[in-house]
């Protein structure tokens, strides 16, 4: 089977979050399953971009509305992600070192979805299917179907996979003529609450919709930011299919980003080993407990209530643990994170950015990973932690739900709550530092978590399911 995916990023090509760890992995995945899977996306200025080889795959041109441009589709050429890869070049709109917040994003993510139709519409063959990521690429569906200069396409197979459907891509009436020529008796299709709605218009347009965990998908139906009713009314063809993970870029025995591999077997040498390297970096006691979060610093994440959660548990534990954070975003939270930095020497430190390597590091260094979100489509940092013996602590939300297991339950490996407030995260603290005086409950825990399996091949064989039932 030939699957097209089209996404905003792909890690480690441009990554911003989730979705780039998932369109990284999941074509892999099913290359090596047999079915013949390429990603396209827009060609920022990257690293990776400029490391490696590249062949001239396309040259076009299109119309975004009354603005002629020309693009170039590359193709790299070794497939060394293990899949075909393409990126779509469109001068003075994807040519940025950034993936988003532009104030052009809409007309810079028009562009890349006509280029990539109009790519697409030049093949001698028809691909299986075309599998869209996120708002940035939710058109696709409606434009194959309607827009009069894609008609080729109409027949072809759609998947479109809701990643954060809180993010929409809200566009004004007034920008409709961005769209290729289209059938005005759709209207009703692009259509949501009085604009254009393109996350909306996928959810109508699309074969099936999926989201990133069986619980997401559940929870959409009553906070959808607005698309609770079309949740409802379209149930029928959407499906939550939970996120697996590379287990070959995530696995502690052969990690390149550390100096000390480790296993089941050795997880309690090898995790202080790499502890003694992070906290002699960052200033930090090898001997405590060390908690950690690693993401966004935005308030789906309920990264503001850190500040106050850290501080309280420094108190309640008379600085029996240290705390390290690892994020960025808003700047009315990373500030107190910063300032708390002069506040807790030697108990609390943090590193406001992206890093790769230093989150590898803090994963196999870490007893524990706090994750307060309010808001968890997949989440992926909680399957990374666990491969690692990072015991999560996680509110009961989305792909948390469905990923961690409370201790308090049969077979129990995580600690879980309920609200995303300083008191339940706080409270959830001092029962993991009660755990970590257990070092028998805390290595069962970590030889537990380190055994299950949330790689990509079961989530593989749900795609094709969901691929062979439309096609």
């Amino acid at each position: 089977m030939e699957i097209v995916h089209v996404s905003a990023e792909c890690y480690p090509v441009a990554k911003a979050g989730g979705l780039g760890d998932v369109v990284g992995a999941l074509p892999k995945y099913q290359c090596k399953a047999g079915h013949q899977a390429k990603v396209v996306m827009p060609m920022y200025r990257t690293k990776f971009l400029y490391a490696n080889e590249w062949v001239v795959d396309f040259k076009g041109n299109a119309n975004l509305g009354d603005w002629f441009f020309d693009f170039t589709i590359i193709k790299e050429k070794t497939n060394i992600l293990g899949f075909d890869l393409y990126l779509v070049d469109i001068n003075s709109l994807l040519d940025r070192d950034k993936i988003y917040g532009y104030e052009d994003d809409t007309e810079r993510f028009m562009a890349f979805q006509i280029a990539v139709l109009t790519w697409l519409s030049s093949w001698e063959h028809r691909p299986n299917i075309v599998h869209c990521h996120d708002h940035q690429t939710a058109l696709i569906p409606f434009m194959m179907r309607h827009c009069f200069n894609f008609k080729q396409l109409s027949r072809v197979s759609t998947v479109f996979t809701i990643h954060n459907a809180q993010y929409q891509g809200w566009m004004n009436w007034s920008q409709s003529i961005l769209i290729p020529e289209w059938d005005h008796y759709k209207t009703g299709l692009l259509e949501w609450n009085g604009g254009i709605n393109p996350l909306a218009c996928a959810i109508k347009c699309a074969d099936k919709v999926t989201t990133v965990s069986k619980s997401y998908m559940e929870e959409l139906h009553s906070d959808a930011n607005g698309l609770e009713a079309l949740f409802e009314f379209e149930k029928g063809k959407c499906v939550g299919i939970l996120n697996g993970i590379d287990n070959d870029v995530w696995d502690a025995s052969t990690d390149a980003y550390l100096a000390h591999h480790f296993s089941i077997k050795d997880v309690t040498e090898g995790k202080q080993q790499n502890k003694e390297i992070l906290c002699t970096k960052y200033g930090l006691d090898t001997q405590k407990p060390l908690f950690v979060f690693i993401g966004r610093l935005v308030g789906e994440k309920a990264a503001e209530i850190l500040p106050e959660s850290i501080a309280t548990a420094i108190f309640n534990t008379n600085s029996a643990a240290s705390f390290f954070v690892l994020g960025s975003g808003q700047t009315e939270i990373e500030w107190p994170l910063q300032q708390m930095v002069h506040e807790f020497p030697g108990i609390y430190n943090s590193y406001i950015g992206y890093n790769e390597a230093l989150s590898h590091l803090i994963y196999a260094a870490a007893d524990f990973l706090l994750m307060p979100s309010r808001v968890e489509p997949c989440g992926l940092n909680q399957m990374y932690a666990m491969r690692y013996g990072t015991v999560p602590i996680v509110r009961r939300t989305g792909g948390l739900k469905d990923t961690v297991v409370d201790m308090g339950d049969e077979n129990g490996y995580g600690i879980c709550f309920n609200h995303a407030s300083a008191a339940d995260l706080v409270y959830s603290i001092s029962r993991a530092a009660s755990v970590y005086q257990d070092k028998t409950q805390l290595k069962k825990m970590r030889t537990t978590m380190m055994q299950i399996d949330n790689s990509w091949e079961l989530t593989v064989e749900k795609y094709s399911n969901i691929y062979h039932s439309i096609l």
